[in-house]
């Protein structure tokens, strides 16, 4: 028996283009970029022109748990008045500061409703930079657009930006595989219900 030879053709064209189209395409299909509501600078911020520290404005309770994203009460503390001349410092001046009402920042790190970090657990007692799960983003001039899935609702840096997930660095995703590895680095050992409720 004669086995087929494989002749490139309309079959390997075909694949060739729904292959490309599964690997560029669909990753753009899949998720929503949403614009943050204000350009925010975490470089003038934390930089050595302010110098503030990421808990200055990400705060952790008594209790260790963290306190979420800023609240607006905490940017009037200095932003009660026009500290520059941008257009986004007069929008949070005169439509969240000087009116109460809470700005709505989109959360890159949100994580499955079945799961929990303990915050207090990895930077109080083991004393983990805040770049260790979320990156450069301390650093950054702009806020990035948020990358919500359209299938899960959950922002993209849960996966990380990369399909195959190869040569990722800390804080590129927040996937159980990822914290998993970072305990294994540190010689921890964990329970399901350490994280998940």
């Amino acid at each position: 028996m004669r086995m087929a030879r494989l002749v490139p053709g309309p079959f390997a064209a075909g694949l060739a283009v729904a292959l490309a189209a599964g690997w560029f395409l669909f990753p753009r299909l899949l998720y929503d970029r949403i614009e943050q509501p204000l350009r925010f600078s975490h470089k003038v911020h934390a930089g050595e022109q302010v110098g503030m520290a990421c808990e200055d404005c990400h705060a952790l309770g008594a209790n260790g748990r963290f306190a979420g994203l800023p609240a607006t009460a905490r940017c009037a503390e200095c932003h009660a008045g026009m500290l520059g001349s941008t257009p986004d410092e007069k929008i949070l001046v005169e439509q969240y500061v000087a009116t109460g009402r809470e700005i709505p920042w989109l959360s890159y790190a949100r994580l499955p409703d079945n799961a929990h970090f303990p915050h207090g657990v990895h930077v109080r007692l083991a004393g983990l930079e805040c770049a260790r799960c979320h990156g450069d983003h301390g650093r950054s001039d702009a806020l990035r657009p948020y990358e919500r899935n359209r299938l899960s609702g959950y922002g993209r840096d849960i996966w990380g930006h990369s399909l195959l997930r190869v040569g990722m660095r800390p804080g590129e995703g927040k996937k159980m595989t990822d914290c998993a590895a970072c305990h294994r680095e540190h010689g921890v050992t964990e329970s399901c219900l350490d994280c998940h409720k």
